[in-house]
């Protein structure tokens, strides 16, 4: 197994840990997961950044791969999970997530690891001109608090087919307008792509705090 790179941004005393996987495509390292792993920074939470295995040979040799299989990505989830608690990160301050696929790995996992909740950037409902071949199984029965952060326009699931899937009651779904996959605006749509991916941040941080209420009112029952 390649040895895993990360990255890590925000306080180590955070009350969050937040570990992020990219997408495809894209390395930890880009424009998108590095503005959201800036601006949670900011906001107190701690973001933990890594790449899949395939990643870590592409940022070596310059060589774009395809993704891992699925049980090779599942295993690099687990292993970060295991880190982060070895670092210091309980389980209850803990959630995990990603952009596209690996928010949808991660999702794979979430109710079996014990992480306190799921954030996914632009999920990949289905491949892009195939509607009719969702990956939804697992999200009809999901029972983590769930957030994702999704495109009004993303042909990979947009606002028009998304709110008629049978989604499970503890996923929550933020629409961001005009957005695309990576929640880029239109040109006509009068936005800005940072506008966006600003509130798709304040969408996060409100998930997060929202579910620490949760488990401290709970706590003080």
């Amino acid at each position: 197994m390649i040895p895993a790179a990360r990255l890590i941004d925000g306080p180590p005393d955070a009350y969050w840990t937040l570990i992020l996987a990219h997408g495809a495509g894209q390395d930890m390292g880009s424009d998108f997961m590095t503005f959201f792993a800036h601006h949670l920074a900011r906001a107190k939470v701690r973001v933990i950044r890594f790449e899949f295995p395939y990643m870590v040979a592409s940022s070596r040799d310059g060589k774009r791969r395809p993704p891992d299989r699925a049980p090779v990505l599942i295993e690099s989830w687990e292993r970060e999970i295991a880190h982060a608690r070895e670092g210091g990160s309980p389980l209850d301050r803990l959630a995990i997530g990603g952009k596209s696929l690996g928010g949808r790995i991660a999702s794979l996992i979430a109710d079996r690891v014990g992480v306190a909740g799921l954030v996914c950037l632009g999920y990949p409902f289905h491949a892009v001109g195939k509607p009719d071949e969702r990956r939804i199984e697992h999200l009809q029965t999901l029972r983590l608090p769930t957030l994702i952060c999704q495109g009004v326009r993303d042909p990979f699931g947009d606002a028009g087919e998304v709110p008629s899937y049978p989604l499970s009651e503890r996923i929550e779904i933020a629409w961001l307008p005009e957005g695309d996959h990576n929640f880029t605006p239109s040109a006509r749509g009068g936005r800005s792509h940072e506008q966006n991916l600003l509130e798709a941040v304040d969408h996060v941080v409100g998930f997060l705090a929202r579910l620490r209420g949760e488990a401290e009112r709970g706590g003080s029952r």
